[in-house]
């Protein structure tokens, strides 16, 4: 080997041996392998997960993610590595123990709270406070990977107009599977939307027939997402059929004796199915 080159060898060794800077780390991004697929294709309707497709990498035996509703719209997450997650924190319906990751929206007080137990370690807000700003969500806590997709939202109490990016759609990225939660969505979603979103294995969604959207248009919303386990949450005054009844027959109906739900990327159902938690019905 000629002088040179060994001198440039060894040199490009050492820069490899050398601790990443601020900046390097700064410059690495999370991969969200749930918009694997959805990337550059904006007018696509995405397949959630079936037997033998090559989109999400294999899962070890036993990665269950267990989901129990609360109250409203908040849901605990479990995690397989053990982080506990709720949903739409407001400080009234609380997990069995403290979350690790509370997410948040900014829509009603119901939806949020200013004044979350400061043991929480992750405080996730769907909504910035800094005008013509969205709220950016990235953060990996234990085996979860974290995102959001922000959306319009109505001004609450007859004031009319829209805040822009007031609401968030955050995304759970746990155990290969894709879980989403719509959070307080009011209008329905654009291709650029289901493009950032990528595919949602398992979604949480309002269902209060008009304080979010009519059911017309929040079916149209779950028919074109295609998830395998739709959760319906938020519901208030019209009885949860009337927005089963805009589903019509590509979804199966399962009615829960329970408030808790247990699921695996194995044991996703083969047909998209409708999990109405006892306490949602």
């Amino acid at each position: 080997m000629k002088p040179q080159c060994l001198v440039l060898a060894i040199a490009c060794l050492a820069s490899l041996a050398l601790p990443q800077t601020a900046s390097s780390q700064e410059q690495r991004k999370n991969v969200s392998q749930c918009q694997a697929i959805a990337q550059g294709i904006p007018k696509a309707q995405f397949a959630s997960f079936s037997p033998g497709a090559p989109i999400v990498p294999a899962v070890s035996e036993g990665e269950d993610v267990t989901f129990t509703f609360l109250g409203h719209s908040t849901f605990e997450i479990d995690t397989p590595g053990g982080i506990v997650i709720a949903t739409d924190y407001n400080g009234i319906y609380q997990p069995s123990v403290t979350p690790d990751v509370v997410t948040m929206n900014k829509a009603h007080q119901t939806h949020y709270t200013l004044t979350p137990d400061p043991a929480i370690k992750h405080v996730l807000h769907g909504w910035s406070d800094v005008p013509g700003e969205k709220a950016k969500v990235d953060l990996v806590v234990g085996d979860a990977y974290i995102r959001n997709v922000t959306t319009d939202i109505r001004f609450s109490y007859g004031l009319g107009g829209s805040q822009q990016d007031g609401n968030s759609i955050f995304i759970f990225e746990i155990a290969g599977l894709c879980i989403g939660h719509l959070g307080h969505l009011h209008y329905e979603l654009t291709d650029a939307h289901y493009t950032e979103i990528g595919r949602l294995d398992i979604v949480m969604v309002p269902v209060d027939g008009g304080l979010t959207m009519g059911p017309d248009s929040m079916s149209r919303v779950i028919k074109r997402l295609r998830s395998s386990i739709v959760l319906p949450m938020h519901r208030r005054g019209p009885p949860v059929e009337r927005f089963l009844s805009m589903i019509g027959k590509e979804f199966e109906i399962v009615y829960a004796p329970n408030d808790t739900l247990t699921v695996s990327l194995r044991t996703l159902p083969r047909k998209p199915q409708i999990y109405v938690m006892k306490d949602v019905q």
